[in-house]
């Protein structure tokens, strides 16, 4: 028996009682803030809740001390051409999640690969060792990889890293035995040019995290601003929308303060543009800070400007904290709150009208309760992860409970034929 990445004449090993074991594949580091570290933290500490083991596979996990110079590498080429640095980046990030996946699989036994990506995908089909060991792959990106990369402003759109990503993708993915899509908006936008991945077996499953504990008003500590915003300090998230939807604000008579967390290239450019819009002293850029979801209480908003998403753990994580959502309805932020609900929606093309969108809210302390409570519901209805991970869990699993089925029903046909 030939299978895809596996050895010709491997054998199938002994069924088991116990669920399949799963591994996480995924090219970014063991440890970070991105939605993706997000996502697969949060289902691992649902399992770990549970007693069911997961063992998460990086490019870290092999390599040793290797990986440094290696990864290391890819900023000094980057000077030279971000392209290239790339496609470093891409090309050893797989090599060592390849080496990594070919000895952990080499004894796992029936498994689920969970990646996270394309690339990791690719490394898993490569490493696994039969048709036993699953590979389902988790659409975070916006459209493509490659768009990505591109809205980074690291490759063109019209560049040869642009064309190879999308052609990698174009390989990868119908070749995976399921995809968990993020929201419906990332399934439509995937299937639009890669007609192909509508013919793997897919799920539109949003993401999710565990609820946060309640804490009483005066345990939260006094407020720290007015509003809050997380992400990446990077073009597509828009922060300088934000800043001048505050200075419309200022100029008819709302000083609103706002905290924006996160890293990015884009840090100085924010600061140079603040001064400008003379709003440096309502705004404060707050870095990473890993605890943000216990400081969220204590806004009164949390406001999203990004003019592109796949879905935002951000906002998710805003509605479990009882905050009121002011966003863009762009991509699939309907699919997370609704208008004049858990949110106000408003335009990213009229900062004007958009500060009197924002200051309407948060002058009508009855409008804020009702938008608090209905995004604490929304949350528990649809992004707890007590509620939510069970059915990723359930998609995950079925893929082998699928592939028992027909190998049982194929055993009794291949050995006819060799009679």
């Amino acid at each position: 028996m030939t299978t895809n990445g596996g050895e010709p004449g491997a054998a199938e090993p002994e069924s088991g009682e116990r669920p399949p074991p799963l591994l996480i594949a995924t090219i970014l580091g063991p440890e970070g803030n991105t939605g993706v570290h997000t996502h697969f933290r949060q289902l691992r500490a649902y399992l770990a809740d549970l007693g069911e083991p997961t063992t998460l596979i990086t490019p870290f996990s092999w390599g040793g001390p290797l990986a440094t110079p290696v990864f290391g590498a890819r900023l000094a080429l980057a000077r030279c051409s971000r392209p290239a640095g790339v496609a470093w980046y891409r090309f050893w990030h797989e090599v060592f999640l390849h080496q990594a996946l070919r000895r952990a699989l080499a004894r796992a036994g029936k498994c689920v690969i969970y990646a996270q990506c394309p690339l990791s995908a690719r490394a898993a089909l490569a490493a696994r060792q039969g048709p036993w060991q699953r590979v389902v792959m988790a659409v975070h990106f916006r459209v493509s990889q490659a768009d990505e990369w591109a809205g980074k402003g690291e490759i063109s759109r019209d560049g040869q890293m642009f064309r190879a990503i999308r052609r990698l993708e174009r390989d990868v993915i119908p070749r995976t035995d399921g995809l968990m899509y993020v929201s419906e908006w990332a399934r439509t936008a995937l299937t639009r040019w890669l007609p192909e991945a509508a013919r793997v077996p897919s799920v539109v499953i949003g993401n999710f995290v565990r609820a946060a504990p309640a804490a009483r008003a005066e345990q939260a500590g006094e407020p720290l601003a007015d509003l809050v915003t997380v992400g990446h300090l990077e073009p597509v998230k828009n922060h300088r929308y934000l800043l001048e939807v505050l200075a419309e604000a200022a100029r008819a008579g709302h000083r609103l303060t706002l905290d924006i967390y996160g890293e990015g290239p884009l840090r100085r450019d924010l600061l140079r543009r603040a001064e400008e819009l003379d709003v440096s002293g309502l705004i404060r850029l707050r870095g990473f800070a890993p605890d943000v979801r216990r400081r969220l209480p204590r806004y009164r908003a949390y406001v999203h400007v990004s003019y592109s998403e796949s879905s935002s753990l951000a906002i998710i994580e805003a509605m479990a904290a009882g905050l009121p959502i002011v966003a863009a309805n762009i991509g699939p932020i309907a699919e997370l709150c609704d208008d004049g609900a858990e949110a106000r929606f408003w335009p990213l093309d009229e900062p004007a009208m958009a500060a009197r969108i924002l200051t309407a809210l948060l002058n009508s302390e009855a409008d804020l309760r009702k938008a608090a409570g209905a995004a604490r519901e929304r949350f528990r209805r649809e992004f707890d992860a007590d509620v939510i991970a069970p059915r990723l869990l359930s998609f995950l699993t079925s893929h082998l409970q699928l592939w028992h089925e027909s190998a049982k029903w194929a055993a009794p046909t291949q050995r006819l034929r060799r009679q």
